[in-house]
């Protein structure tokens, strides 16, 4: 369950500014930041050109893993606004 590795995502990421939410409407979103992006696409782009030491690794799947975990609390915002009521449970997610 992707729940079982915020922990270790936690201890990972420099959260500081990692993480914004933007109304759409009338959703809470919750996104990257600009700054992380930008990172994302660095460790991206240098991994066309060459390979990633093991720390930028790390960090690239910390990302991933990030994305995932704003996907699923996404998706469980949405589907808990739904307005007929019918938003799925974290159980059916996970």
């Amino acid at each position: 369950m992707i729940l079982s590795h915020l922990p270790k995502l936690v201890q990972a990421l420099p959260l500081d500014d990692a993480v914004r939410i933007e109304p759409r409407d009338g959703v809470p979103v919750f996104r990257a930041t600009p700054r992380v992006q930008g990172r994302i696409e660095d460790l991206l782009e240098k991994q066309t050109e060459m390979a990633l030491d093991a720390s930028e690794e790390r960090e690239l799947l910390a990302y991933e893993e990030l994305d995932e975990l704003l996907s699923l609390v996404n998706r469980l915002v949405r589907n808990s606004m739904a307005p007929d009521g019918s938003g799925e449970t974290l159980a059916r997610t996970a």
